[in-house]
């Protein structure tokens, strides 16, 4: 059955919004009399000749070898396909990517036609697919292990065709190797010794080989080939999952061994331990302060839920204590005033620490009037802003909740989503004034996710669509030190809590410790900016850049340029802000 000439012309579109303008090479309505290698040579040319990406122009070639395929190219497609795979080395660079390309058109014909092709095909490429694995190990055929372990699937290889294969084979006759099987067990045998464990593993699923037992197992893990372990494993069966899960306990592997035990429910050979498991899945979300994931993580438990409490505790965050000692009536439990005692031990900073003389809660025009008209009158101000986190994969970004803006001396937070509401055009024209004042330099820390946050979540606000002004404290120092609260501890010697960073920032009024915590982060980055301006760098060996540079004079919103933001660096602006006084 041939297609029409229409549908069997190979084509490579020049664009992908044009469909005019194609290149047609060749027509394979009929393949009766083409060789493999004339019919590799015309998709070499396709693909040179193409103008789309290398990944549209496979997928567009894959489509076509499908569609060629159906034509019955002689003596059939299987043999056909495999016949392509022993002349590609020939073609150099295109060799490894058109293998894969004709291997996956094969298997994506198969699945698609109901007979795709005869035994006596199938039958002549199995033995041929045997020979052609016999000379990609012996190094006669140059590929690389992926493409021979497709092959071996693809065309059902059995140790009958390699006991065929090897018995013919001229190169392989005289290693003494008694039978196929022999001969594998060899070759998987130098593949483990050289750590291609991956390969290994394959390689024993594919002939159901169980010969290598407990210690390749245990060398996979050492080796950290944690997929090749868990492969073989769950090929071996359950006896060999528990000693994964033993092996990865004794490593503290906790989160391997948590997916291993759920993933193949041996909840109950490893309870101690995946009760572990669950604790430092908890303690991982506490320390990225997700406590309402963690909270539902612990579906209940109350032992969990007490050791949430605890991390709770350890952490500061005695509201949440509170919190979660009365919704789940944890009684026995220390309540967040006794908890306060043991927690003065662990010092974080605080906003009495900065001399912050006032912090202003803005949800009012004249309230936003009155802080603009102050900010206004500042010659360097700290910004941040917070919102709701959101869990769902996939799912839409909450709202920017609020904004903080501050001196030194006074934090203004405003409650953006309510003002917003009831003023938006009041909210423009202050926060313009503010952000695109070119007298004021504005610091934030890794300001450019604020910044499309804040495009996302009031688009039609020109208040930001463009900044003037900006100085990232972040790209002030060379190396990273874990985010502000790290920076914060190497520069003025104490940390940040970041417990409620991911807390609820919809909900009003905000507690006293959001209000702080809010307060702090912009207030905080005013002083490391004082730091970094008072304390130049000497060399470049020092941890500091100097800070000048950059200062960004002008940027446009993500949202507006819709490509990554070109921020210009200007040096001789930055000289208003070396004077003492920061107001």
């Amino acid at each position: 059955m041939g297609l029409d000439s229409e549908e069997a012309d190979l084509e490579v579109k020049r664009d992908e919004k044009a469909k005019e303008g194609t290149m047609c090479l060749h027509s394979f309505s009929d393949l009766t009399y083409v060789s493999p290698v004339v019919f590799l040579y015309l998709l070499k040319e396709c693909y040179k000749h193409g103008s789309l990406k290398a990944t549209k122009k496979f997928q567009a070639l894959q489509y076509r070898v499908h569609q060629v395929l159906a034509n019955k190219p002689q003596p059939g497609p299987a043999t056909f396909i495999i016949k392509c795979l022993t002349v590609l080395p020939m073609f150099g660079v295109y060799g490894e990517g058109f293998s894969h390309l004709v291997i996956s058109a094969l298997r994506r014909f198969f699945k698609s036609v109901s007979e795709p092709t005869s035994e006596e095909d199938m039958s002549s490429a199995r033995k041929l697919a045997a020979q052609f694995f016999l000379a990609t190990v012996g190094g006669s055929l140059t590929y690389d292990e992926k493409v021979m372990m497709h092959t071996l699937k693809v065309f059902d290889v059995g140790l009958t065709s390699i006991d065929e294969a090897l018995s013919i084979s001229e190169v392989w006759q005289g290693y003494g190797f008694a039978c196929g099987r022999a001969f594998l067990e060899q070759y998987i045998s130098d593949l483990i010794k050289s750590k291609s464990f991956m390969t290994a593993v394959t390689l024993l699923e594919h002939f159901s080989f169980r010969f290598p037992g407990e210690t390749f197992l245990r060398q996979m893990v050492e080796d950290k080939d944690f997929q090749a372990a868990e492969r073989w494993a769950t090929f071996m069966g359950r006896p060999s999952l528990c000693i994964l899960v033993q092996e990865y306990g004794s490593r503290n592997m906790l989160k391997q061994a948590y997916n291993v035990i759920n993933k193949n429910y041996l909840q109950q050979d490893f309870p101690e331990l995946y009760h572990k498991c669950k604790e430092s899945a908890l303690k991982v979300l506490a320390e990225k302060a997700c406590w309402d994931v963690a909270e539902n993580k612990t579906k209940g438990d109350r032992q969990l839920l007490k050791y949430l409490v605890y991390l709770a505790m350890e952490a500061g965050y005695l509201e949440k204590v509170d919190e979660l000692c009365d919704r789940y009536s944890l009684q026995g439990l220390r309540k967040a005033q006794e908890a306060e005692v043991a927690f003065v031990q662990k010092s974080f900073l605080r906003l009495n620490d900065l001399a912050v003389e006032d912090v202003v809660w803005v949800d009012e025009v004249n309230e936003l009037r009155n802080a603009t008209s102050f900010l206004e009158g500042c010659r360097v101000v700290g910004i941040d802003c917070e919102w709701k986190p959101n869990y769902i994969k996939g799912s839409k970004q909450n709202k920017v909740s609020i904004m903080q803006i501050g001196s030194d001396t006074k934090i203004f937070i405003l409650d953006l989503i309510k003002l917003y509401n009831d003023a938006s055009e009041i909210l423009d024209n202050c926060l313009s004034q503010i952000l695109q004042s070119k007298s004021t330099l504005k610091l934030g820390y890794n300001f450019q996710c604020d910044v499309k946050q804040l495009a996302l979540s009031y688009g039609d606000l020109k208040c930001f669509e463009r900044y003037d002004m900006l100085l990232d404290i972040q790209n002030v120092f060379k190396e990273p030190f874990g985010g502000l609260a790290g920076l914060t501890k190497k520069i003025l010697g104490v940390s940040l809590n970041k417990t409620r960073r991911n807390s609820d920032w919809e909900q009003r009024p905000l507690t006293q410790n959001q209000l702080e915590y809010a307060a702090l982060d912009a207030a905080v980055l005013i002083h490391i900016f004082r730091h970094v301006r008072d304390h130049p760098p000497h060399d470049s060996s020092s941890e500091t850049v100097q800070w000048k540079s950059h200062i960004v004079s002008h940027m446009e919103s993500p949202k507006k340029l819709k490509k990554k933001p070109k921020c210009h660096s200007t040096q001789t602006s930055a000289s208003t802000f070396n004077k003492p006084s920061d107001n």
